[in-house]
């Protein structure tokens, strides 16, 4: 199957547009499990060629060109090559390059997109040059920001950090909502709290985070984590309560998990 995925790379670059291919995800770090997808980030710059693209993907697959997937995951295509799932990931190059601009700087964001309950966090651009392994890269362009995405910017770090205080301002809002037994408003800022102090665990041990997936369980286990962060998100997500005196009592423990966190932080 490696063989094929790297000759896929290698004819995903002639067709107009594409400047190289990285594999990402789980296979790209190791950790693969039998039956994982392929995830292949194909990074293009300015107009790209969706004809070459659809022709090269085949009649049965449908390609969305940019934009056709979201604000964030730009577009690709779903592929199946003998049984196994093979994605194609388009990535704006010079939008991933202002994005290491901005991070660099310690300006990030969050945007919505489908498929990423707790947003598109930004700093996932320059994470999966980062993580990821170069399949093809012709002119060496990806290469480059390979390099230079290895070192964890200092000011990002900083500003995923010091992002904690709204961890803290989401726990206080929903005090109203949990009064008013309101489960839904509760549980929203509950998972948004949790998943904004699992990204500064990450930022403070110069880690790059992807994505929701897994990220409790690694973020749980980083040197600097509060002993029982990860079996209390755990149990604050798992199970809020339905009554007001329920909702009430968990919001207590994300607050001291909350306090715990930011302590650790040094914030």
């Amino acid at each position: 199957m490696r063989a094929i995925i790297e000759s896929m790379a290698e004819q995903l670059t002639r067709v107009p547009g594409v400047v190289g291919v990285m594999l990402g995800g789980s296979r790209a770090r190791g950790e693969e499990r039998p039956g994982s997808d392929w995830d292949l980030g194909v990074y293009y710059r300015g107009a790209l060629g969706l004809d070459a693209l659809r022709a090269l993907a085949g009649p049965e697959t449908e390609v969305a060109g940019p934009g056709g997937w979201g604000p964030w995951v730009n577009g690709g295509a779903w592929l199946r090559i003998d049984g196994v799932a093979v994605d194609w990931i388009l990535r704006d190059l010079d939008r991933v390059e202002q994005v290491w601009a901005d991070c660099r700087e310690g300006r990030f964001e969050v945007g919505t997109q489908a498929g990423h309950p707790l947003g598109f966090w930004s700093p996932c651009y320059p994470g999966e040059v980062a993580l990821g392994r170069l399949l093809a890269d012709p002119t060496g362009e990806l290469a480059t920001l390979k390099r230079r995405t290895a070192d964890y910017p200092e000011p990002l770090r900083d500003a995923l950090t010091a992002a904690t205080w709204e961890a803290g301002f989401l726990l206080d809002t929903a005090t109203k909502s949990a009064a008013r037994a309101d489960a839904l408003h509760v549980s929203l800022c509950l998972s948004r709290a949790v998943g904004i102090l699992v990204q500064a665990l990450y930022a403070h041990h110069r880690r790059w985070c992807l994505n929701e997936k897994g990220a409790l369980a690694v973020a749980e286990q980083l040197p600097h984590t509060p002993r029982d962060f990860g079996r209390t998100a755990r149990s604050v997500l798992a199970a809020p309560g339905g009554t007001a005196a329920e909702l009430e009592a968990t919001l207590a423990r994300a607050r001291e998990l909350t306090r715990q966190t930011v302590a650790a932080l040094g914030r």
